[in-house]
């Protein structure tokens, strides 16, 4: 086991730094959905125009992952993470000083590129800052900050919307991302790989077109439905790109060279398990975080800010799991933590499964921040195990790929499960007496539902609108328990038991050979 790790003095602050970077860019994802009203009259932006501001953003994001890692491992992990502080910093400052759509979407791509090379990065500079004794621990402040921006975002969104100029909800990054350089520039080492052969081109072309398509094909998904062609042209092209990447990257390794991703990482278990596993808990978790909030605002009638504040429950579970995983999974080992975390995900998904329209406010608290217990101990510690197979030298594309699975997680979530609510939601509204186009409104969304029925005077359909829609989120949080539940096998037959401390060889060369400085 390397101890280069325990000689560099104020990791832990180091860490803190690095969160903030991290809050910053979850932040971003969450409050822009609040302000997306605001800017549509700030801007005079069009339906089209607010769906790239999104989508512009979470794209971005995904295509810089993998070379972002590349960056880091060749040119140097803080140097790459420092760089990219200040352009998010810079950026967010863009966002906020926009006079048209066409600036602000520019502003939203800048950001996206420079958030993904801090969310890969942090990760990566975790595998530097701290051994295989403590990177689980570290990895669940990890967990937590990401976890944190998920409520934060609405809660803090809605204040600023509702008090201040909407500016202030990207300035607001600025200062978080001024602490995080200081600091990274005074705590971090600097580090990078002890190989820098030549870039592989092709691989990041591949990778990003490939990561692009497919996430350009999901987000739509959401939007147009799984049988919309415009959607499967993307997803089908997004995996043939995917495939032929994964072959040239055998390719290049074969002849010698050096490959983007090293296809090698997913013969280890431990790591695909990991991988493969906080991609299932991601889209499990999906669920409740896609459908709560429409039944908060749609059927309940409360404001972005009072959603968020329902969220804390589910938050609370996550980052107390979070931050203890380390200790549980220590004793018990990842293998059985990870299957008990997901268990009890499901069991808490399969209960809220079961919410009417008169369940009360404990009841839905009570089985959020059960299901948030058992997110917490199951994705922080299959990113673990799968972080833990990485040495310093190629910290910086594991990190990616990892980070890569948990970006297209929600995503994804969000796609498939909005299409199990769509579908079951439209078949629940009665329709009987209304005209086809004023049926074809009242199913569209449950916030149309309602808008007709109150055009109507009906509170009959008013009511079956809103049993209809919470029948649906049920069945969208039975499918999200069901893929929980399908990882706690996976987990007993990838992840290992106990973890047993490596010999100090070879991985600790390499460790102390990446920290440049420490």
């Amino acid at each position: 086991m390397s101890t280069a790790a325990h000689r560099i003095p104020g990791r832990w602050l180091a860490l803190g730094g690095i969160s903030l970077g991290l809050l910053a860019v979850g932040l971003d994802i969450t409050v822009l959905s609040l302000a997306l009203p605001t800017l549509a009259t700030a801007l005079g932006a069009n339906e089209s125009q607010l769906q790239w501001f999104v989508t512009a953003y979470t794209l971005a994001l995904t295509a810089a992952m993998l070379p972002a890692g590349l960056v880091g491992d060749r040119l140097g992990r803080k140097r790459t993470i420092l760089g990219a502080l200040v352009v998010f910093g810079a950026a967010s400052a863009g966002c906020a000083l926009a006079s048209d759509s066409a600036w602000f979407i520019a502003a939203r791509v800048v950001l996206g590129l420079a958030g993904a090379a801090m969310v890969v990065m942090a990760l990566s500079l975790i595998t530097v800052l701290f051994d295989e004794a403590e990177r689980p621990r570290a990895i669940g402040v990890w967990g937590a900050a990401n976890f944190l921006a998920l409520p934060l975002g609405p809660i803090a969104g809605g204040w600023m919307l509702a008090h201040l100029w909407w500016g202030w909800v990207f300035l607001v990054n600025v200062p978080v991302v001024l602490v995080g350089i200081v600091a990274v520039a005074a705590l971090v080492p600097e580090s990078r790989s002890a190989n820098r052969p030549a870039i592989d081109w092709w691989g990041v072309a591949g990778s990003s077109a490939g990561l692009t398509l497919f996430m350009y094909g999901v987000i739509d998904t959401g939007r147009a439905g799984w049988g919309d062609p415009g959607t499967i042209g993307p997803l089908l092209g997004g995996v043939l790109v995917i495939a032929a990447f994964a072959v040239w990257e055998r390719h290049v390794a074969s002849a010698g060279r050096a490959p983007l991703v090293d296809l090698s990482l997913f013969r280890s278990r431990p790591f695909t398990g990991g991988v493969v596993l906080a991609g299932m808990g991601i889209f499990g978790l999906s669920g409740l975080l896609f459908a709560m909030p429409q039944l908060w605002e749609g059927v309940q009638g409360l404001d972005a800010q009072g959603a968020g504040l329902r969220l804390l429950p589910v938050i609370a579970g996550m980052v107390i799991a979070a931050v203890a995983a380390d200790r549980i999974a220590a004793r018990i080992g990842a293998r059985l933590s990870v299957s008990v975390g997901l268990l009890v995900l499901a069991t808490g998904l399969a209960v809220g499964s079961t919410v009417t329209t008169a369940s009360t406010d404990a009841f839905t608290a009570s089985w959020m921040f059960v299901a948030g217990l058992g997110a917490g101990f199951g994705l922080a510690t299959s990113a673990s195990a799968a972080m833990v197979e990485l040495d310093a030298e190629r910290s910086g594309v594991g990190s990616a790929l990892v980070q890569a699975v948990i970006k297209l997680g929600p995503a994804f979530g969000a796609a498939v499960l909005g299409s199990v609510m769509n579908d079951a939601y439209r078949n629940g509204v009665p329709v009987a007496g209304l005209s086809a186009s004023t049926a074809s409104l009242a199913r569209s969304s449950v916030f149309t539902g309602l808008a007709v029925a109150h055009q109507l005077g009906s509170d009959a359909l008013a009511l079956a609108v809103r049993v209809a829609f919470v029948d649906a989120l049920g069945q969208a949080l039975l499918v999200s328990a069901a893929i929980a539940l399908a990882g706690v096998p996976l987990a007993l037959v990838l992840l290992p038991g106990r973890v047993a401390a490596r010999p100090s060889g070879a991985a600790q060369s390499a460790h102390e050979r990446a920290v440049v400085g420490g």
